[in-house]
């Protein structure tokens, strides 16, 4: 057994297709067949069902790719520690986030790649409680998240700011004279929302409930981008955070503020206490408060 098979396993899992798993690392098909057959044989067990194409994992394949995903990135991470001994910061870091909130990510990321040119990023787009998941399973070294429901004798934490919102819409389809709009001025228009369950959703309809007043929805999307699309093309105003970047997408882009329109769960920065913890993320963590928290660093 060795790291590459293990690799060619994760890249099964991600792209569910043996040729493209095979051009992903880099190998022809039958190379990464082969070896995954070698270690079928190695632990004496069938991981993938096979037809005429990928079917799937068995149960016991399930069960071996969990620990891959381990083993990869505790190897990941001793790369990692090797480099922070060295004196540099390489590697990939893998950083969740929840789809919206008053924070843009790129003022982490932007001064990280300045500082540290070899550094790679995996961003992902996920719920608080996947980000606690997978920060637990060692599949993500940060998170930001909102801290409700988050154990924090298990984390350390940054905290950050609360998230406020305001009116995403375009200036070519919109045009509005108050510097701050009302939670029951904005029912009244054409919404774009994401969809119900989600935490940023949930404020908003606790928001309405609150004035007991439902809103004029005409587009759901569990996609941010959409969002912005939609809005875009005047179908409609969306409720987004504030200080997240968005507006700067598009020139024609303005975000007007809501009045008393804050997530009252704090978002933070999230880092696991227990091992294995890689050097790469206990630098990256420590960046982190330099950056949004400089006068405690």
């Amino acid at each position: 057994m060795d790291i590459k098979q293990l690799k060619y396993l994760i890249a099964l899992d991600q792209t569910k297709h043996f040729g493209q798993a095979a051009a992903l690392c880099h190998i022809t098909q039958p190379t990464l067949s082969m070896r995954i057959r070698n270690l079928e044989d190695e632990l004496d067990l069938v991981l993938i069902t096979r037809g005429q194409r990928f079917e799937g994992f068995t149960e016991e394949g399930e069960r071996i790719l969990a620990w891959a995903r381990t083993l990869l990135a505790a190897h990941d991470g001793l790369q990692a520690e090797a480099a922070s001994c060295r004196g540099q910061l390489v590697g990939s870091l893998r950083l969740g986030m929840v789809p919206l909130a008053s924070l843009n990510p790129m003022q982490l990321l932007e001064p990280l790649s300045q500082r540290y040119p070899e550094l790679h990023f995996q961003l992902t787009s996920l719920t608080s409680e996947q980000i606690i998941d997978q920060l637990n399973r060692n599949q993500l070294d940060l998170g930001f998240c909102y801290l409700d429901q988050i154990d924090l004798q298990f984390f350390d934490v940054l905290r950050l700011t609360a998230t406020s919102m305001g009116l995403l819409y375009d200036i070519r389809h919109y045009q509005f004279e108050d510097a701050e709009l009302s939670w029951e001025a904005t029912a009244k228009l054409p919404l774009g929302l994401l969809t119900k369950g989600m935490h940023y959703r949930q404020s908003i309809d606790l928001s309405y409930r609150s004035i007991d007043i439902e809103p004029h929805t005409i587009l759901e999307s569990d996609s941010t981008f959409q969002l912005i699309q939609a809005v875009n093309a005047g179908i409609c105003c969306a409720i987004m955070p504030l200080r997240s970047g968005i507006e700067a997408m598009n020139e024609h882009l303005r975000i007007l503020p809501i009045q008393e329109a804050v997530i009252h769960s704090p978002l933070g920065l999230v880092m696991r206490r227990s091992e294995p913890r890689s050097a790469l993320a206990e630098k990256c963590f420590a960046e982190a408060k330099s950056i949004f928290n400089p006068a405690e660093s």
